[in-house]
């Protein structure tokens, strides 16, 4: 254990690892502030949607045209066609 000590000392990285974790810290620090940042635009986003009126709803016309409706037909009739037809 002794001998294996002063290796780990000398490794690369080993030294900077404060630096590492102080990266890790300012990254979280600039994602929170972006998340807070976002999150007060949406909010102002939203409290300026909710102020404004909303438009009425435009009246919809009857845009298809209507179908006729063809004359009942009784139920012999149309086998009798169905079966001349055929």
């Amino acid at each position: 254990m002794q001998r294996a000590q002063p290796k780990f000392g000398k490794l690369p990285g080993v030294e900077a690892g404060n630096d590492a974790r102080s990266e890790d810290e300012t990254a979280a620090g600039a994602l929170a502030d972006k998340i807070a940042r976002l999150k007060e635009l949406r909010l102002a986003r939203d409290a300026a949607a909710r102020a404004t009126p909303r438009p009425a709803p435009a009246k919809k016309g009857r845009s298809k045209k209507k179908q006729k409706k063809r004359p009942a037909v009784a139920l012999a009739d149309w086998l009798k066609n169905r079966h001349a037809t055929s």
